[in-house]
């Protein structure tokens, strides 16, 4: 029976039999999505003017309100790029030796006595390791304060809060992401965000910044062995009435973790305690 006929769409694909089934997946697939993993990653589309693509591990574009996940080698570089000003990158890190390590942001805002995310900046763990770090930032629009969005939040926003709606939260896409690795939603902490600013107005509230405008860039460096847990969603604060996010272009690739003589290490003694914590760590393990 042809598909078409048993639904009544225009849909041509014939899947009425094993063999019509295989042969309609074998046609489909050279199709590309705006929105999926490229593989290898040396194929993407947008490679980062300054990596040999032959050295790119992970290459993806995630949509709008969409999320992805990785696990990546202590040392990897990630690059995320906000090609429209409207990507909103919720991102959490956790070991991916021993997951119960986990980011923590009240840390990473305190070991380096700065709430605001840019070059240099240190995320910490709940051990006092530093789980990557900030090695580029051409935004300056980020967020350390609000965490992601919920379902309420959203709910009442919006009207909807599904993943797979029109206004999916924070929440929501992370507790699918991570359970691509065995944790539920009690493994989610607050995360940080990036490309849509908050800062602390004088009278203590939070002030919406928005973003820098298109094509601008942040980098991290894993400084552990990571679970990589992404949420491309709108950031709680944002005040436009409509759901309103952009796509987000993630790649990484092989580099070197930060060590002694790097000015993210040697920028103040808090710091250079909490990459010789994570130092002890990964020699013990042979890593």
């Amino acid at each position: 029976m042809d598909t078409a006929a048993a639904t009544g769409s225009h849909d041509t694909r014939n899947t009425a039999s094993v063999l019509a089934a295989r042969a309609d997946a074998r046609a489909q697939g050279d199709q590309q999505s705006a929105w999926m993993p490229y593989l290898p990653a040396s194929s993407t589309p947008f490679p980062p003017e300054d990596v040999d693509p032959a050295l790119l591990v992970w290459a993806e574009t995630v949509a709008p309100g969409g999320y992805t996940h990785k696990v990546l080698a202590r040392g990897s570089q990630v690059r995320l790029d906000d090609p429209t000003g409207d990507a909103c990158a919720h991102v959490l890190l956790y070991n991916a030796l021993e997951p119960v390590e986990r980011l923590n942001v009240a840390d990473t805002r305190k070991i380096p006595w700065q709430a605001y995310l840019s070059d240099d900046h240190p995320l910490l763990s709940n051990d006092g390791r530093v789980l990557a770090t900030v090695t580029r930032d051409t935004s300056g629009r980020h967020d350390t304060f609000c965490g992601t969005s919920s379902d309420a939040w959203n709910l009442h926003k919006y009207g909807d809060a599904r993943p797979e709606g029109p206004s999916p939260s924070g929440m929501a896409q992370f507790t699918l992401a991570a359970a691509k690795h065995g944790l539920g939603p009690r493994d989610l902490p607050p995360a940080v965000s990036f490309f849509q600013g908050v800062h602390v107005a004088a009278d203590g509230g939070f002030e919406w910044l928005g973003s820098a405008g298109p094509a601008s860039s942040v980098d991290l460096i894993a400084e552990l062995p990571l679970i990589v847990l992404v949420a491309n969603v709108a950031h709680p604060l944002d005040p436009r009435e409509n759901y309103q996010v952009g796509p987000l272009r993630v790649h990484a690739w092989r580099s070197t973790p930060t060590g002694p003589g790097d000015t993210a290490y040697e920028a103040s003694p808090e710091r250079r305690r909490a990459y010789l914590n994570t130092v002890d760590y990964v020699s013990a393990r042979g890593l």
